[in-house]
């Protein structure tokens, strides 16, 4: 038996869309990587870019579980003496660009490289209830319903 290896003309991209509100940030994030990177297909090629493309709205109603929303604290350097800055995800998601909070929980689980980057640009995060890909026809994709944990019970 000879190991099935995608090619470039079969790859078949599809469109998704995922309602981000309510659900909890580490289970989306890890189900968006799958899905970006192609694995949740039986033809996965690892070298391959043959992932979907998914469009994730209300990205700024995400939920977070246990105390992560004022304890979780991310840190940067500016560069100068004494420059050590930080910011919880609380502040971060209520600025001007919660989305980003999404994005780089995703960017993080896949591949770094050039591939990895070629991926994550099938991913488009909005975090409003509004998109620009209505052309498209994405079809929706609940990930609410895989799992009771996914969504978050208050």
């Amino acid at each position: 038996m000879k190991t099935f290896s995608i090619k470039s003309a079969d790859i078949k991209k599809n469109w998704y869309i995922v309602d981000a509100e309510g659900l909890v940030l580490g289970r989306l994030a890890s189900i968006l990587a799958n899905v970006v990177r192609g694995k949740h297909k039986p033809e996965y090629t690892p070298h391959m870019d043959c992932g979907d493309h998914v469009i994730v709205i209300n990205a700024e109603r995400i939920e977070l579980t246990g105390a992560k929303l004022d304890h979780k604290k991310f840190y940067w350097h500016t560069g100068h003496p004494g420059g050590i800055k930080e910011r919880t995800m609380k502040e971060i998601l209520e600025s001007a660009h919660p989305e980003r909070v999404l994005l780089k929980a995703v960017e993080r689980m896949i591949p770094k490289g050039p591939l990895g980057r070629r991926q994550l640009k099938n991913l488009f995060v909005y975090g409003g209830g509004t998109h620009t890909h209505e052309a498209q026809t994405p079809v929706p994709l609940n990930i609410a319903d895989r799992n009771p944990k996914n969504k978050r019970i208050k």
